[in-house]
């Protein structure tokens, strides 16, 4: 609720203009509706991705915990670092020079193709992660209950979505909530990657409140577009709830 530059002294308050300037921005709705679309994508693709992961490492057979940690290994990987290790293999002429393609891919250079390659950076560092809570929600669930499925004669696709699925619902909630949290608050991936291009195509509403913060220097709007983000979250993880 305050004008309060960064590299200046003269601070006062200035409520409610902080907030109802934000739309004046032309970056703000671009921002808004990107971060909305990003986390649409990304929350459907990481639970799709590591519920198939999480049902073929399931069963305990030969070879299945070397799977685990494979699956696993992505999230010890900090995400600046897995930023910057795709960053290099999104280099336009790397698989030229490797010899699987005749031209540079411009893996980055439009907005359909940077998202798309966010999106897999994103899906090969968490989908681990996820696997595992669906992992521990599939072994929590009792064998009876599919014993008995069988009995009535459900196939394995009435048994996945009659039974596995009800029961699971704790940890697709858990996972959830933290894609979606995650995904809204998306920072590093982008910025390190595409900077918010090209032409500010991958902007969002995180980066909008660094470039007030630290590029502007306007402390006030970037507080004021941290707490409407704050509220925003509120509603949607109580909604989930």
């Amino acid at each position: 609720a305050s004008d309060w530059p960064l590299l200046r002294g003269n601070q006062g308050l200035n409520f409610p203009e902080n907030y109802s300037g934000m739309t004046d921005d032309r970056l703000f709705w671009p921002a808004v509706g990107f971060t909305l679309k990003y986390t649409v994508i990304v929350v459907i693709a990481l639970l799709v991705l590591a519920m198939g992961m999480a049902l073929l490492v399931q069963e305990r057979r030969r070879g299945v915990g070397f799977f685990r940690t494979v699956y696993f290994l992505p999230v010890a990987l900090g995400l600046a670092s897995a930023s910057l290790l795709f960053w290099g293999f999104y280099s336009p002429s790397i698989l030229q020079a490797l010899g699987l393609t005749d031209e540079p891919i411009r893996w980055i250079g439009t907005p359909n193709m940077a998202l798309f390659s966010t999106v897999i950076l994103i899906l090969w560092k968490f989908a681990g992660f996820f696997m595992l809570i669906l992992l521990v929600g599939l072994q929590s669930i009792p064998t009876d209950v599919y014993e008995a499925a069988r009995m009535d004669g459900a196939n394995r696709w009435q048994t996945f979505s009659r039974v596995t699925l009800p029961l699971l619902r704790p940890s697709l909630a858990l996972c959830l909530i933290i894609s979606v949290t995650g995904s809204l608050l998306a920072f590093d991936q982008f910025f390190i990657l595409t900077n918010g291009g090209p032409d500010n195509s991958t902007t969002t509403v995180v980066m909008m409140i660094y470039r007030e913060a630290f590029r502007n220097f306007d402390l006030g709007t970037a507080a004021a577009l941290s707490i409407v983000v704050l509220v925003a979250l509120l509603v949607i993880n109580v909604t989930q709830f």
